[in-house]
């Protein structure tokens, strides 16, 4: 077998992620096991491993290393978690790609069923979704409620698209100058906002923006460049999130109010 010269980038959960190591020269694991043998096998196992703390998801794994080797970057990266193979792509799909010097989305799923004017898988590699923000509700959510939001507080004018093409699971191969587009404090803002509590929506939000970073020429907005403009940022909006569903509630307490006095008004009218 050719071993690549692309260097893996893993995000691991309680798994043994040698097999990608058959494929590749060069690599970095990320591990977030909260279990203590899974953990002491993989140290004594691997060199190029770092223990992190589990935040959910592989999103903050990969910022990670964009921080930490952003002067030192490989020409091309593949960004896998360690349970990819099975989940997200099929063995035959990722023998054809790994080697690939190109931007690949690392997503294969042919078992999937359209569903029509919710999501579609367009060809290999292409997923298609609504955007909607539907799943937002389903975790925690402290500074966005929806991803057009975060959007527009990531880049300046974007374009809001009606659809989403992502790859699920946040797995691809990028080039150097593809993550380079933007400096190291970019990711490093991102990081926190993925991660600031265990698996946020916001998490969810940002693998739907991974294609938009990797492949757009948006232009960030002046607080992505700056950590304590962005803390600043996000103090604000956790601020505003915690006051909008108090006002909420009071204005469905006049609705009420008021519907009860057109009542009585058209009762007393009678």
């Amino acid at each position: 077998m050719k071993k690549t010269d692309t260097f893996f980038v893993i995000s691991n959960y309680n798994t043994d992620p040698g097999k990608y190591l058959e494929y590749c020269k060069d690599y970095h694991i990320y591990d977030q096991s909260p279990d203590i043998k899974i953990r002491e096998q993989l140290k004594a196992k691997y060199t190029k491993i770092s223990f992190v703390e589990n935040t959910g998801h592989n999103i903050s794994d990969y910022f990670r290393y964009f921080i930490d080797n952003y002067d030192h970057l490989p020409a091309h990266m593949m960004l896998a978690k360690g349970n990819m193979i099975g989940r997200h792509i099929s063995q035959e799909f990722f023998d054809r790609v790994y080697d690939n010097k190109y931007y690949t989305f690392l997503y294969d799923d042919r078992g999937y069923a359209d569903k029509c004017g919710v999501a579609y898988q367009l060809y290999d590699c292409a997923f298609l979704e609504f955007n909607n923000s539907w799943y937002v509700p389903a975790r925690t959510h402290t500074f966005f409620t929806n991803f057009n939001d975060l959007l527009t507080f990531v880049f300046k004018k974007p374009i809001i698209p009606k659809w989403l093409l992502f790859s699920p699971g946040a797995c691809y191969i990028v080039s150097r100058e593809q993550v380079k587009k933007y400096p190291s404090v970019f990711y490093n803002n991102l990081k926190l906002l993925v991660s600031y509590t265990y698996f946020p929506s916001e998490a969810h939000q940002v693998e739907r923006m991974l294609h938009i970073i990797f492949a757009s020429s948006y232009e960030p907005n002046d607080h992505m460049l700056d950590l304590v403009r962005f803390k600043e940022k996000l103090e604000h909006l956790k601020v505003a999130n915690q006051i909008i569903p108090e006002r909420r509630k009071w204005i469905r307490k006049k609705i009420t109010y008021v519907k009860e006095m057109m009542l009585r008004i058209r009762l007393n009218g009678r």
